[in-house]
């Protein structure tokens, strides 16, 4: 580009692709200022002025305020590159916060879709069919209640909202409601439950369990918790036939329910216990009249 002596602010804007509102208004707080030309009093910017431009757009790249650039730009305090090394770490500072804000957003939000596009092919395919899995291990952020069959005061969970924000944490993903004995929870009896969910960021160890790490039964239950016992029936007759033996404990993974709809009908649950041909575990106690019935 040629240069010249003076430029005006149409040129400016043309050359430098910056508005003339913009100009104006650093020519008014002294950012990029203007010289006016006797005769006629226009307003007019030099090839310093013009040069200025590339450097106000890059230290607005990087979210720097406009009293922020013209200290930098100015130069004028006694330490000037002491003062820009403090300005560019705080702003690191503040960016990496900023990041891990948005970290923990953009894992909620895809979590969360995870499961509704994991709901939506479980419910599109009917895939409610038991199958034994190695179910990875994972740390989770867990509490211990009482439990009085309320399954959606277990889900949407006041007490355990306010033990992960006495944490400091957040969390994502499922609910988990571990329950110690399945076949009290088969039968609608059990009384205590643990609380299980990720979280967004380490917990204490106290308060963190193991989830997974042994092969587990699973089966996908469609619909209204209160009839999540016939889940639980078909895994019992399933092991039963194919000689498994089943672990103690139940899991079930709220894959979709009031979080995401009232409609129960379009509730996705998945059923999990550990399983295993070997060792010592609990056998299926159907009840009479159901022991011979189809998978």
């Amino acid at each position: 580009m040629k240069s010249k002596a003076r430029y005006s602010i149409g040129d400016m804007s043309r050359i430098c692709n910056i508005s003339k509102k913009a100009l104006r208004y650093y020519d008014k707080i002294g950012l990029i200022t203007s010289q006016r030309q006797d005769y006629n009093n226009y307003r007019y910017y030099t090839e310093q002025s013009l040069l200025a431009v590339p450097v106000i757009k890059y230290y607005k790249q990087m979210g720097f305020k406009l009293e922020e650039m013209r200290v930098f730009i100015e130069g004028n305090i006694a330490n000037v590159y002491r003062a820009i090394q403090t300005s560019f770490q705080a702003k690191i500072q503040e960016l990496e916060k900023e990041q891990e804000e948005l970290r923990r957003k953009y894992v909620s939000v895809k979590d969360w879709h995870d499961l509704i596009r994991e709901a939506e092919m479980v419910i599109e395919n009917g895939i409610q069919e038991v199958s034994i899995k190695f179910v990875d291990p994972c740390d989770l952020i867990f509490q211990e209640q009482d439990f009085d069959n309320d399954i959606e005061a277990s889900i949407i969970n006041i007490e355990f909202t306010n033990f992960v924000e006495g944490q400091g944490n957040e969390i994502t993903g499922p609910v988990i409601l571990h329950f110690p004995s399945f076949k009290e929870r088969m039968q609608g009896t059990s009384s205590r439950v643990r609380v299980l969910q990720k979280t967004l960021m380490p917990c204490p160890e106290e308060a963190r369990a193991i989830f997974g790490g042994h092969m587990m039964l699973g089966c996908y239950h469609i619909g209204s918790h209160d009839t999540i016992s016939q889940t639980y029936e078909k895994m019992c007759r399933w092991a039963r036939r194919r000689g498994y033996s089943l672990g103690e404990d139940a899991y079930e993974r709220y894959v979709t329910d009031y979080w995401t709809t009232r409609n129960t009908s379009q509730f996705v649950t998945e059923v999990l216990v550990q399983v295993s041909r070997q060792g010592v575990h609990t056998e299926c106690d159907l009840p009479k009249g159901k022991r011979n019935s189809e998978d």
